[in-house]
């Protein structure tokens, strides 16, 4: 693997393990597309750190535990402020 990939996906899951973001946040956060991201830390992480892949699964299974909870919210405040 080239060595800036390594370095991007040991930034990525740093970041993800250190924050709890999502996919998308990280994404963002470093100007790469998700998809990019979601390769990163699924399937080139656990070659190169299995310790911090840990780490982000588990962020990763929070988060995608609470996504139907997170897009609820995001459509009741889109239609309350349709109401006023």
């Amino acid at each position: 693997m080239w060595e800036y990939i390594e370095e991007r996906v040991r930034k990525n899951g740093e970041y993800i393990a250190a924050t709890g973001c999502t996919v998308r946040a990280c994404a963002a956060h470093f100007g790469v597309s998700k998809s990019t991201v979601h390769k990163d830390v699924r399937e080139r992480l656990p070659a190169l750190d299995p310790v911090l892949y840990r780490k982000v699964r588990k962020v990763l299974g929070i988060n995608l535990s609470e996504r139907h909870l997170r897009g609820g919210n995001a459509t009741r405040q889109k239609y309350a402020g349709k109401k006023r």
